[in-house]
């Protein structure tokens, strides 16, 4: 027999279904990223209307059946409304949604990915933050949550904890400037074949803060335009160097040129 169940979370993604119903995805503290079918969510005078729309995020009341949920009802606490009021913020909260929708997983403990995703959707909603540096903080906090963070806090081949300016993709981390300078002069090396960089000390402190940080304070110090535009440059080249995934939404940030990949300083030659 099925039963109600009521979880905390955010809809992700939502897929028109025949004529009126609606299947979401969901973000839960309880159970990870679902999927429910709600039941006549596109007929004008629904009470799920509003609840079934990406980044919807509150209670939601879900029969759970043998192979399915249905959504039975909603208390949605934000609609996030102030990014439907900002272009540029929608595109930036629909990558965040699906760049959740790709790391999270079904029955796996997704409570920090939802914390993050919330803080992070509240930051591109405040004109006090650069949205290009929220999604710099929101990928790196992402991939360090996942296990896929690079190692940013010591020398990947001495293990020296100061001087780390040299950071190579390939080893996915730094190296400190004597074993970074050998690394780098070693033509036919392993490490030459990766994107690398040198790191302003701002950036280092600055990656080494959102890996370390918990989510509540992520979102409290800003960075110089040189800076932001490396650490744009690193995080680019380690996510694609180890997300093997396309973003249709990131895609479309691209080719609005809302992130400019003019003068990035620091990429070693």
């Amino acid at each position: 027999m099925g039963q109600n169940i009521v979880v905390t979370g955010m809809v992700l993604n939502v897929m028109p279904i025949g004529d009126y119903d609606k299947r979401i995805t969901l973000l839960t503290k309880e159970r990870g990223k679902i999927t429910a079918f709600a039941r006549g969510a596109r007929r004008p005078n629904s009470q799920l209307l509003a609840a079934a729309n990406p980044f919807s995020f509150g209670e939601f009341e879900l029969f759970e059946g043998r192979s399915s949920y249905s959504l039975a009802k909603a208390s949605i606490q934000n609609y996030f409304r102030e990014l439907t009021a900002d272009f540029q913020a929608t595109y930036y909260g629909f990558y965040f949604l699906e760049f959740a929708e790709y790391y999270c997983q079904e029955n796996n403990d997704e409570r920090e990915m939802l914390k993050l995703l919330y803080q992070s959707l509240r930051a591109l909603g405040s004109s006090a933050y650069d949205n290009r540096l929220v999604r710099c903080i929101f990928e790196l906090k992402a991939m360090a949550v996942n296990g896929e963070g690079p190692n940013m806090f010591s020398c990947l081949a001495c293990g020296e904890k100061q001087n780390l300016h040299y950071f190579f993709t390939e080893k996915g981390g730094c190296f400190c400037d004597s074993c970074g300078k050998a690394a780098g002069s070693a033509k036919e090396t392993e490490i030459r074949r990766g994107d690398s960089f040198l790191l302003e000390d701002s950036t280092l402190y600055a990656m080494q803060y959102i890996i370390s940080s918990t989510v509540e304070k992520l979102y409290t110090f800003s960075v110089s335009e040189p800076v932001l535009k490396q650490l744009l440059a690193v995080m680019k080249s380690y996510r694609k160097r180890y997300l093997d995934h396309s973003f249709k939404s990131l895609k479309i940030l691209e080719e609005m040129s809302f992130e400019t990949p003019e003068g990035l300083p620091g990429k070693m030659s």
